[in-house]
């Protein structure tokens, strides 16, 4: 495991020159992915339209439970033809386990019948293109984008939101204003990486109910963290 970067937060960053968050943002980058050189989509998939089904399973659900279910789901339905004509109930009952599978089904059914009737089967490559579908939201547009089609784009999800909010870099609740905001602060080229490597932590270190800031490796860099001198508003997302 990497070393704790040697860097404290001298001040608030949400209250900081732009330049100076910025640079914080870039060094939480290049720590991060430091302790987790392996960072990826953790989701299964051989196709983007795999990984869009895979992705709008994964709304409440974890990406483990989705893996289990989606070999069955795709040896059934492999290709957006195949999934637009499925019987309802029989998709309801394979994808049940992954929750709320009435309305995932919906959604399932009801981009599979748009890429047909308006990509010729082919799912769209392009973030405009792939909002129009039904049940795609901007944070799976940018699972697929960054991961099936090497689009850079900044996934917004809780582990993303709570995280950001966190470390200082945006004091927004909204997940396309949070999105707006880290774009601004990361490289562009890093955008896709830069989510896997806070979903990462995310998910291991960062936890929503009990982050485990004693054995954090970028907790020097964090307003949030015991210890760590804060003034201003990054006191307001402390205890997110």
């Amino acid at each position: 495991m990497a070393s704790r970067t040697p860097v404290t937060v001298a001040a608030a960053d949400a209250a900081a020159p732009p330049v100076a968050l910025t640079r914080r943002a870039r060094t939480i980058n290049r720590a991060l992915a430091e302790v987790y050189p392996d960072a990826h989509c953790e989701l299964d998939y051989r196709t983007p339209f795999e990984l869009l089904v895979a992705t709008v399973l994964s709304a409440q659900c974890t990406d483990v439970r989705v893996n289990q279910v989606t070999p069955a789901l795709f040896a059934r339905f492999g290709d957006p033809a195949a999934l637009a004509l499925a019987d309802r109930a029989e998709l309801e009952a394979l994808i049940r386990p992954t929750g709320f599978y009435r309305a995932k089904a919906e959604s399932l059914l009801g981009l599979s019948r748009d890429i047909v009737d308006r990509y010729d089967g082919e799912v769209p490559g392009r973030l405009n293109d792939l909002t129009t579908l039904r049940g795609v939201g901007r944070k799976t547009a940018n699972v697929v984008l960054g991961n099936a089609f090497g689009v850079p784009g900044i996934t917004v999800d809780t582990h993303m939101g709570r995280l950001a909010r966190r470390l200082g870099l945006t004091v927004n609740e909204d997940p396309v204003a949070v999105e707006r905001d880290l774009m601004a602060l990361i490289e562009r080229r890093e955008w896709t990486l830069w989510s896997h490597r806070i979903i990462f932590h995310g998910r291991r270190r960062c936890k929503a109910r009990k982050p485990e800031c004693g054995a954090c490796e970028i907790a020097a860099l964090c307003p949030s963290a015991p210890g760590t001198p804060v003034r201003g508003p990054a006191a307001n997302v402390a205890s997110d």
